[in-house]
């Protein structure tokens, strides 16, 4: 067996070092290389509310007039007609018929204050009132404390709405006021559901009538429904 004096074998380890170092050095330079020629990934910027309040047309599509008024711990936590929870602390939006999702800008009509607020839940129920916003957007808007105020809303996008709409003939605490409804407007009505909504004060039962592809169509089947003595609400269908 081949032997060797402690000076060359030294030396032989000091040439295998070097060998190892150049090698590691080389290798450490291919890795940097390898890194600087990967692309970073391309994120798409999640537009501001400033961006799109200037990006808005001049003369939205959409603009309504009416009462607004506000909701808070009696829904906080639940779900909203989205899916989403609803935070009574957060800037959001009920709306009878626009489509989940749109953007809007609301408008106090008697202080000029405006917010934009996203539409994710519907109502209100009340024919007389046009729009709920969260207690967080009532207290920007400045009537919070009055429950209700003169607003202008003006849809800033143009998301397609396609569900069918419905009518809301009316609502109960009571499960048994809500059948007995039905069974009244089932004489004349084809279709009439009874909805439960869940809420941290207990449940309320929704009296629907029929489903129907347009606006137009729903709001003629609500003139009869008021017929009966009620106050009747069109709604966008969303399931």
């Amino acid at each position: 067996m081949r032997t060797c004096s402690a000076r060359y074998c030294a030396r032989d380890l000091s040439l295998c070092a070097v060998i190892v170092l150049v090698g590691m050095l080389a290798s450490c330079a291919g890795t940097i290389d390898m890194i600087d020629v990967v692309p970073e990934p391309v994120t798409s910027p999640v537009p501001t509310v400033a961006a799109l309040a200037s990006t808005a047309p001049a003369v939205p599509a959409f603009q309504q007039k009416g009462t607004a008024s506000w909701y808070g711990k009696e829904l906080h936590g639940r779900r909203t007609a989205s899916g989403e929870l609803f935070d009574m602390n957060g800037q959001s939006a009920a709306h009878r018929t626009l489509p989940l999702g749109s953007m809007i800008r609301v408008t106090n009509l008697n202080n000029n204050r405006n917010i934009i607020v996203r539409v994710n839940d519907r109502g209100p129920f009340i024919k007389s009132r046009v729009i709920d916003l969260s207690y967080a957007a009532a207290r920007e808007l400045g009537f919070a404390a009055e429950g209700t105020a003169q607003v202008l809303i003006e849809r800033l996008d143009e998301l397609p709405g396609t569900m069918p709409f419905t009518v809301h003939a009316a609502q109960y605490v009571e499960e048994e006021n809500a059948r007995l409804l039905k069974e009244r407007l089932s004489a004349k009505f084809e279709v009439i559901s009874i909805i439960p909504g869940e809420t941290n004060i207990g449940v309320l039962y929704h009296v629907e009538v029929g489903v129907y592809p347009t606006e137009e169509k729903a709001e003629l089947v609500a003139g009869r429904v008021a017929q009966e003595g009620l106050e009747p609400v069109v709604i966008r269908k969303d399931q």
